[in-house]
C-alpha cells in the first residue's frame, strides 16, 4: 500500500509543478523550426507558374521544385528514428534545421531549373527530419493527459505558414524577387536552430544500435523509383522501357524492404506496429487526406494565375481565408472530438473536405472570385476538423518506448502521399489537356462559320491599330488558338479536381476503425483504484473495505 501511494503521489505533484514547464519551452523550439519547414512549401507553392515563366520550363518540370523536396524528404525520414536513437533527438533536430536553412540559402542563390531543384533536394534531404523528431519529441516528453492540447497548439503554428505562405509568397514575387522566397527562411532558420539549441533537453542514446543498410538501401530505391515514375510517365510514355523500368524496380525494392524489415532484429522501419489497427487506419486516412488536399494546394495556384492572369500577390489573397480556417479549427477541432468522439468530427470534416474539393470540378474561366473563397474557405474548415485528430488519435495510444518507430512511419506514409498525389495530378491535368484541346480543336475547326467571323474581328482589329493583313489574320489565329488552349486547361484542372475528391470520401469508411480502442481507453482509467486490493472479486466494494479497515483501526 505504501509503495502505490508514494508512486500515485510522486508522479502527481511533479507533473503539475515541473513537467508542464519542461515539456512547453521545448514545445516552442520544435513549433519554431516546423514553421520554417512548412513555411518553405507554401512559399514556393504560389510562386511555380511565376517560376516556370522565369526558367521558361513547363509545369511538368517546375513542379520537381515541390516533389522533388517532399520526395528527399520522404526518402531521408525513415532514418530519423535511428539517428534520434543513437546520436539524441537534440542533435538530429539542430542539425536538421541548421542544413534546412543552408539549403535555403543555395536555392536563393540558383541560377537556373536545375540547380534550383537540385538545392531544394538537398533541402528536403536535410530538413527531412524536422517534423518525425520534432513530433516524436512531443509525444515523449508531453504527458498524455496533455497530448490533445500540445499537438493542437503545434497544428496552430504548423498551419500559420500555410495560412501566411500564399499572400507573403505573391507580395515577395509581385514586388521583389523569387529568390527572397527562400531567402527568407535563413533568418528564420537562424533563430529555430538557436531555439533548439538551448531549449531542448538532450535525449537517451543508445550508441550500440546498428544502422539496417539494406533496410535504408531498398527503402530510398522504392520510394525514389515510384515517385520518379509517376512524375515522369507522362512525359516519357507510361508504356516506355524506362517508366516500365522504373515500376519493376520499385515492386522489387518494395518486396525486399518487406522481407528485411520483417526479419531483421534492428529495422529502419520497424513495420511491427502497423499490426495496431487504430494506428494503421489513422495513417492510412491522413495519408490519403493529404492526397486530397493537394488538389487545391497544387492546382488553384496554377489555375488563378494562368487562366484567370492574376498576380502572385492576389492569387495569395484569395487563398488565404482557407488556411486561416484551418488553423482556427485546429484547437477547436480537438474539444469536439473530446466531447462527440473521433468518428462525428472526422466524417463531417470528411464529407465537407470531399463535397467542396468536387464542387470544384464545375471551375470555368470566368467563375466568380467569391464563390472560389467561399468554398476553398469552407474546405479549409474541413481539413482542420479532421486533420488534426485523425494524426493524433492513432499515435496516442503507442507506447512512448516505439514512438520513436511509428513517428518515421506516419511521417513518410504522409510524405509519400503527398508526393504522390502531386506527381500523379500533374500526371492527370497534362494528359487530359492534351485530350481537352484535340476534342476542342474537332469541334471548332478553322472553316466553321463562328471561327470564321470571330478571327474576321479580330483580323479588322488589328488591322485597324495599323497591322498588315497578313500579320493581322496571323495574330487572329494565334488568340483564337489560345482562347482554346485556354479552356483546354480550365477543363482538365476541373477533371483533375474532380479525381482529387475521391481520397476523402474513401476515408471515411476508415474513420470507423479509429474508435476500436475508445473502450479500451475507458477500461484501464476505472481499473487503477481496485488495483490496491488483494482479492480480486470484492472489487466493487474497495470503498466500503477502506472504511472497515479505518473503524477497526
Amino acid at each position: 500500500m505504501s509503495d502505490d501511494s508514494q508512486k500515485t503521489a510522486a508522479p502527481g505533484i511533479p507533473a503539475e509543478e515541473h513537467k508542464e514547464p519542461s515539456f512547453w519551452l521545448p514545445l516552442v523550439a520544435i513549433i519554431l523550426g516546423t514553421f520554417v519547414s512548412v513555411l518553405s512549401s507554401s512559399l514556393v507553392n504560389v510562386a511555380l507558374p511565376k517560376l516556370s515563366t522565369v526558367f521558361g520550363v513547363p509545369t511538368s518540370t517546375i513542379q520537381w521544385v515541390v516533389t522533388g523536396f517532399m520526395l528527399a524528404s520522404a526518402v531521408v525520414i525513415p532514418a530519423s528514428g535511428f539517428l534520434a536513437t543513437r546520436l539524441g533527438s537534440k542533435k538530429v533536430l539542430v542539425w536538421s534545421v541548421i542544413g534546412f536553412t543552408i539549403g535555403s540559402l543555395l536555392c536563393g542563390l540558383a541560377w537556373n531549373d536545375s540547380s534550383l531543384i537540385a538545392f531544394r533536394i538537398f533541402q528536403g534531404l536535410t530538413g527531412g527530419f524536422i517534423m518525425p523528431v520534432g513530433m516524436a519529441v512531443i509525444y515523449t516528453i508531453v504527458p498524455r493527459k496533455q497530448i490533445g492540447l500540445a499537438m493542437g497548439i503545434w497544428g496552430v503554428a504548423a498551419m500559420v505558414a500555410p495560412a501566411l505562405g500564399p499572400t507573403l509568397g505573391g507580395y515577395l514575387i509581385q514586388y521583389y524577387s523569387w529568390r527572397t522566397l527562400f531567402l527568407l527562411n535563413v533568418p528564420i532558420g537562424v533563430i529555430a536552430a538557436v531555439a533548439c539549441f538551448f531549449l531542448l533537453k538532450e535525449s537517451p542514446v543508445n550508441k550500440n544500435l546498428k544502422f539496417d543498410v539494406w533496410g535504408a538501401v531498398f527503402s530510398v530505391t522504392f520510394f525514389g523509383t515510384l515517385l520518379l515514375a509517376l512524375s515522369k510517365g507522362q512525359t516519357e510514355g507510361w508504356t516506355s522501357l524506362y517508366i516500365v523500368s522504373l515500376f519493376f524496380i520499385s515492386v522489387v525494392s518494395l518486396a525486399l524492404l518487406l522481407w528485411v524489415e520483417l526479419t531483421t532484429k534492428s529495422p529502419l522501419l520497424n513495420l511491427k506496429i502497423f499490426k495496431d489497427i487504430k494506428f494503421s487506419a489513422s495513417v492510412l486516412t491522413a495519408g490519403l487526406i493529404m492526397m486530397a488536399m493537394m488538389g487545391g494546394t497544387f492546382l488553384m495556384p496554377i489555375y488563378l494565375q494562368n487562366v484567370q492572369n492574376m498576380t502572385a500577390l492576389d492569387a495569395g489573397i484569395l487563398l488565404l481565408p482557407q488556411s486561416v480556417a484551418m488553423a482556427l479549427m485546429m484547437p477547436i477541432s480537438g474539444k469536439l472530438v473530446e466531447k462527440l468522439g473521433i468518428v462525428p468530427i472526422s466524417v463531417i470534416g470528411l464529407l465537407i473536405l470531399g463535397v467542396t474539393t468536387y464542387e470544384l470540378h464545375s471551375l470555368t474561366a470566368d467563375t466568380s472570385h467569391l464563390w472560389i473563397n467561399v468554398v476553398l474557405t469552407i474546405r479549409g474548415f474541413g481539413i482542420g476538423l479532421c486533420m488534426m485528430p485523425i494524426s493524433t488519435v492513432g499515435m496516442a495510444d503507442i507506447p512512448k518506448e516505439q514512438i520513436q518507430d511509428a513517428s518515421p512511419l506516419s511521417n513518410v506514409f504522409r510524405q509519400v502521399m503527398a508526393s504522390m498525389g502531386i506527381a500523379v495530378l500533374t500526371t492527370i491535368m497534362s494528359s487530359r489537356q492534351y485530350l481537352h484541346y484535340f476534342r476542342i480543336s474537332e469541334n471548332v475547326p478553322s472553316t466553321s462559320e463562328p471561327a470564321s467571323q470571330y478571327m474576321s474581328a479580330i483580323t479588322g482589329a488589328l488591322a485597324q491599330g495599323g497591322v498588315d493583313a497578313a500579320t493581322a489574320s496571323g495574330g487572329a489565329a494565334m488568340y483564337l488558338a489560345g482562347l482554346m488552349q485556354k479552356e483546354a486547361m480550365v477543363r482538365s484542372i476541373a477533371d483533375t479536381f474532380y479525381i482529387s475528391a475521391l481520397p476523402a470520401f474513401i476515408c471515411i469508411p476508415l474513420v470507423f476503425l479509429l474508435r476500436s480502442k475508445k473502450k479500451k481507453k475507458e477500461q484501464p482509467a476505472e481499473q487503477p483504484a481496485p488495483v490496491s486490493e488483494e482479492a480480486a472479486a470484492p472489487a466493487v466494494a474497495g470503498r466500503p473495505v477502506k472504511v472497515a479497515e479505518t473503524v477497526e483501526a
